[in-house]
């Protein structure tokens, strides 16, 4: 059996917390340029969390990659890549739409929910930086998602 891989402790793409909660001055304009740049700056910095991951992934990869003797270790091997580039394609997805966020940024439409236009709101902000519709427009579209899967 080979020797396990000692691999670099796995990150969460919810790890990018470590920023200064906004706080917002009393009569403060909802969005105004101080809070954009805020959550650009939260959003660069997940991103680019996000790409040294990937890049660690490949350096990972080509490292341990081996044509192990043994199928059973062969299987565990392609199985631990198949995992880790399932969580890539996902994380991949995840920077589009943390692209797509900046966008809204640029455009001032950042911060207003989708479906009914208020504000969403800094706190879920932060809590979700890529959200695009308000904690009640959400719920309800969990609840119809929810309703129509059974």
């Amino acid at each position: 059996m080979p020797k396990a891989a000692k691999k670099p402790a796995a990150k969460s793409a919810s790890d990018f917390k470590n920023f200064t909660p906004y706080k917002p001055k009393k009569g403060e304009e909802y969005m105004n340029d101080e809070q954009k740049d805020h959550f650009r700056a939260i959003l660069l910095n997940w991103k680019s969390e996000l790409m040294q991951e990937v890049d660690r992934t490949v350096t990972h990869m080509k490292d341990e990659a081996a044509n192990f003797p043994d199928p059973a270790d062969r299987a565990t091997q392609e199985e631990e890549f198949s995992l880790e580039l399932r969580t890539r394609d996902r994380e991949r997805k995840l920077i589009k739409k943390i692209d797509s966020t900046m966008e809204r940024i640029d455009q001032d439409d950042y911060g207003y929910c989708d479906a009914c236009g208020i504000e969403i709101g800094i706190k879920r902000l932060e809590a979700r930086p890529t959200a695009s519709l308000c904690i009640d427009c959400k719920t309800l579209d969990e609840i119809k998602e929810r309703q129509e899967l059974g």
